[in-house]
């Protein structure tokens, strides 16, 4: 059939269609009910719609009427205009007080569940039976989801699980009281649907073959059952970040049972690569000769994937224009129906220009009609599929199934879908468009500019987070940490004034994971070497502070350029000297690339004269010039990133410096220094000086030529180096600037509404990542009491999914500390846990050698407690129950310390407090609190944190500087030039 003849009878169809729903509403869009009512509202007022949202996504957890009131005083409070069906509640409230407030509770609570009911077909086996029972005799086909895509812990995936079996051995028994539909004969009339990560909560694509393996083993069990009850098994897509995975297990899954025809997946037409994915499994199923089947729908999470590509650095997975999105289906449903005989369709959409076209492809293909179906969401598009049931048939409802917790966030993604702009229900039944302007062929309006956000436009951007979703990445890492070993042992001398220094005392420098493999040994410097190195130094400077800011900026460019090919090999070498996860290393690496390019564009604005006092007569301009001889002490936990960036400021900014790694991280320091090497660093502007501290700290601080010290490290030696930094030494002839980022005891917040969901698996990250060796780790999680219980409980099993072992496995989410000193105190302090609180976790660790402590939660504690109050930097959580949110604050707050801190909250109140109140250098709220991004979130704090300078920040480079004005009389025999 013609192109032009097919969309003729498209439109023809659709048009019939819409023709038969003329005079129908979906219940979301009825004004008698109200739901109705609200969301009438909402299509109307953007800030209401988000304040409702909202509020349904918090309302599960208040248990409370107080709470209930609370939070729609602050959700839809402060003048906020409200549609009438609340405003009238809430001015009864306020005549008639706390009767008037539960009340008005009682009232929305009772409205929320109508609602969630809208889109939940049960929450109870009990209403199950009989709610499917009126499907069938309304005609309708059931494949059913259970609620809660948030598997965290082992116990949560067996129960997600079990509920399938049984869920499985109820519907067995009851599909002998349906009567079988019209079309759907050879259709198994038990159907399921699930989500594959749920079944494994280490799910991640770092380890893809531990993540197919883990998810397979669960989901193996359910589809033997699914067999042999005769059933149907659908394998859901989740986000873009598990489709490999998702795919992945499918194809196994159906290799293992090739016999059964009824196991499918669905895929994603929004999705720009899921064309090629369909082609792979079509291509799969018939060199294995295995029948597949596809269940088509356009995708759920548009706002998820575009916001998170964005910030990451990655292209948008999604496409971005809904046409396109409409296009590619009917694209993938024809190639579907082309291949009917291998593969099954299920075409999942209420739009009627895409039931349509597959109507009438189908059609024109002479696919027979037990080959394809319609699949539509429950509680939404009820006219459209009563019109499709009565026009073809074979309409099968996708009903979510599960208590209404869990059932918030498929609700709220529900609303969303139903009252965006483009969407195909709010068009058709509210805004009543067109219905030729429905029915256009949307390839036609592909590629039209999108309503997306679009990326920053700044001249910096942050280097693109590793994606591990693809397959070179991942390969990537096992060939570079094999190169990376296959040069250890090496040698590693000092480099000064330009050349190589060897000394006889030498370091090892040892993988922690494996403490008898060497990567390197690292030579020594003593109190000559750092004379050579000074000296060096103060003969580079006048030159180098003289250079062009440009010129020195384009150094630093270079060698971001240099890392960022070489990104994998430098994240390799940091898997192996200091024990960094895959995903810890490459954002160790990118950093430093953050760090290098923006310092570099910083330098050239901070680099022009900048005008200040203006006044006729008279000019004045502000210089900012380097120092002198900078010394850079940098830490262990971020070898290459945190000395880049100082040793870059540094630089950059005109100065001279004498660089001293870590003891445990001389090899990667070495490498630092060859980058800039080969990037073109005159001789004797970048001296490398590995050393003892015992032996040159001192000196290096003490030297009368030495400016400015850079140092990262623990309190104790930021304190003497502020000490010794002090004093006037004879021949020095400015005082020295220290610059210090010091340790902290950083606190997460869990407030009584907090998504735990969320607030679990980030408070680990945040806690145990890189084996909780972060200044910035959260060592302390105040809970209130309210919610305590419960998020303990889910906290300590979620900790107990974490395996440990050696981080090149990416099977291990945590490895060894850094040494044995590390070790030694960390499980000192593991005692005094015991002492002071109750142990609530302690995980295994690994046999053999290695610096190897375990993951450690602690329950019980007091804020005086030392488990509370001083730092410990390794694995350990210090878990405090508070009375309210004024005492967490309080707690948060009474350590010295003040570097970062965080607050999971769906109070606006306690979100806006936390930000006034809860004073640290940098503050989270609802999300981990490490890893802060260059020019995104500056870093560094105050207290006994450090000296308040913010690492990545717009005032970073002036600590590395000093400032002249020059002030010149321009009046010349009482002429004066025009003020500009």
């Amino acid at each position: 059939m013609a192109e032009n003849d097919l969309n003729r009878r498209i439109i023809e169809r659709g048009s019939a269609l819409f023709a038969a729903i003329a005079d129908e509403k979906p219940a979301l869009f009825n004004s008698a009910t109200w739901t109705g009512r609200v969301m009438e509202w909402c299509l109307g007022n953007t800030g209401f719609k988000t304040s409702l949202l909202r509020f349904v996504d918090v309302f599960p957890v208040l248990t409370s009427h107080a709470q209930i009131t609370d939070h729609i005083r602050q959700y839809f409070g402060d003048g906020q205009e409200l549609p009438p069906v609340l405003a009238r509640g809430a001015r009864m409230a306020g005549m008639l007080g706390s009767v008037g407030g539960a009340l008005l509770a009682r009232a929305i609570s009772a409205n929320i569940r109508e609602m969630a009911r809208q889109f939940i077909l049960a929450e109870r086996p009990d209403e199950l039976s009989d709610r499917l029972a009126a499907l069938n005799r309304a005609g309708f086909a059931v494949a059913l989801d259970v609620l809660g895509e948030a598997t965290l812990s082992h116990a949560e995936a067996e129960q997600y699980l079990t509920t399938y079996l049984q869920l499985l051995e109820l519907l067995s028994a009851e599909q002998s009281r349906w009567t079988t539909l019209p079309g759907l004969e050879e259709a198994p009339p038990v159907h399921l649907a699930v989500k594959p990560t749920a079944f494994f909560p280490l799910a991640n694509p770092m380890d893809f073959e531990g993540s197919v393996s883990g998810i397979l083993a669960p989901l193996r069990i359910l589809a033997q059952q699914v067999v042999r009850a005769g059933a149907f098994l659908c394998i859901d897509m989740e986000s873009h970040r598990f489709k490999g995975i998702t795919l992945e297990v499918y194809r196994r899954l159906r290799a293992e049972f090739r016999d059964y025809p009824h196991i499918g997946i669905a895929l994603q037409a929004y999705l720009r690569d899921s064309e090629d994915d369909l082609a792979g499994l079509l291509a799969w199923a018939e060199e294995q000769r295995t029948p597949i089947a596809v269940r088509l729908v356009k995708g759920a999470y548009w706002d998820y994937e575009t916001v998170r590509a964005q910030q990451l650095g990655w292209p948008v997975p999604v496409r971005t224009v809904k046409a396109d999105s409409d296009a590619a289906f009917e694209r993938m449903a024809a190639v579907i129906l082309k291949h009917h005989p291998i593969c099954h369709l299920a075409c999942a959409s209420h739009n009627i220009r895409s039931i349509a076209a597959v109507l009438e492809t189908a059609r024109s293909l002479r696919v027979p009609e037990s080959r394809y179906e319609f699949q539509m969401l429950y509680g939404m598009a009820e006219p459209v599929r009563r019109g499709i049931r009565a026009e073809a048939g074979r309409v099968r409802l996708y009903c979510p199934y599960g208590e209404l917790v869990p059932g918030m966030g498929y609700l709220v993604r529900r609303l969303l879908e139903n009252t965006a702009n483009e969407s195909f229900l709010r068009l058709t039944f509210k805004d009543q468009a067109d219905v030729a302007r429905l029915l256009h062929d949307p390839a036609e309006h592909a590629g039209q500019p999108a309503s997306v956000m679009e990326a920053f436009a700044e001249e910096f951007r942050n280097e693109p987070a590793v994606d591990f979703t693809r397959s070179e990445v991942r390969e990537a890492f096992p060939a570079a940490i094999a190169t990376a070993r296959s040069r250890s042992g090496q040698i590693v001398p000092l480099f000064i004034n330009g050349r190589d220094v060897a000394t006889t005392d030498r370091l090892a420098s040892r993988n922690p994971n494996r403490p008898s493999e060497i990567l390197g040994q690292v030579c020594q410097a003593g109190s000559a070497e750092v004379e050579q190195a000074v000296a060096a130094a103060a003969a580079a400077f006048p030159a180098w502070r003289a250079a062009p800011a440009a010129e020195r900026a384009g150094c630093l460019r270079r060698v971001a350029a240099l890392v960022r090919e070489q990104i994998y090999e430098q994240a390799a070498l940091q898997v192996l000297e200091i024990g960094k996860q895959w995903d810890q290393a490459h954002a160790d690496v990118a950093e430093a690339i953050d760090f290098l390019e923006y310092y570099a564009a910083e330098m050239c604005r901070l680099a022009v004269p900048c005008a200040v006092g203006v006044v006729p007569g008279e000019e004045n301009r502000l210089y900012r010039e380097g120092r002198g001889v900078a010394v850079v002490i940098a830490p262990w936990n971020f070898p290459l990133a945190i000395a880049c960036g100082m040793v870059s400021a540094a630089l950059v900014t005109g100065n001279t410096v004498l660089f001293k790694p870590s003891g445990l991280t001389g090899v990667i320091g070495r490498r630092l220094v060859e980058l800039f090497t080969a990037a073109g660093i005159p001789d004797g502007v970048l001296n490398f000086v590995p050393g003892r501290g015992s032996e040159i700290g001192d000196l290096l601080v003490d030297h009368p030529a030495v400016a400015l010290i850079a140092f990262t490290g623990s309190l104790e030696v930021g304190q003497r180096i502020v000490r010794r930094a002090a004093p006037l030494h004879p021949g020095q002839r400015q005082f020295k600037r220290v610059i210090a980022e010091l340790g902290g005891k950083n606190a997460v917040i869990i407030d009584d509404d907090a998504d735990l969901d969320e607030a679990v698996p980030q408070v680990l990250a945040s806690a145990f990542g890189f084996q909780g060796q972060k200044c910035s780790a959260c060592s302390r999680v105040i809970v209130l009491e309210a919610i305590h219980d419960r998020f303990v409980e889910r906290l300590v099993e979620t900790a107990r999914t974490w395996r440990l072992g050696p981080a090149e496995s990416p099977a291990h989410a945590m490895g060894a500390v850094a040494d044995e000193a590390a070790q030694r105190k960390i499980l000192e302090y593991l005692a005094v846990g015991r002492e002071e609180g109750r142990l609530l976790y302690e995980s295994p660790v690994p046999e053999g050698e290695g610096y190897w402590v375990p993951l450690a939660i602690f329950g019980g504690i007091r804020p005086e407690h030392r488990l509370a109050r001083e730092e410990i930097f390794g694995p350990v959580l210090a878990v405090l129950r508070a009375a309210d949110f004024d005492q967490a604050l309080a707690w948060a707050n009474a350590v010295p310390f003040a570097l970062t801190g965080g607050l999971f909250s769906r109070s606006p109140e306690h979100i806006a407090r936390a930000g006034r109140e809860f004073r640290v250098g940098n503050l989270y709220l609802n999300r981990a609190i490490t890893g802060a991004m260059v020019g995104r979130q500056p870093f560094g704090g105050a207290g006994l944190s450090g000296l308040g300078t913010k690492a990545g920040g717009p005032e970073y480079l002036a600590h590395f500087m000093d400032q002249r004005v020059v002030t010149e009389n321009t009046m010349r025999r009482g002429f004066a030039p025009a003020v500009s």
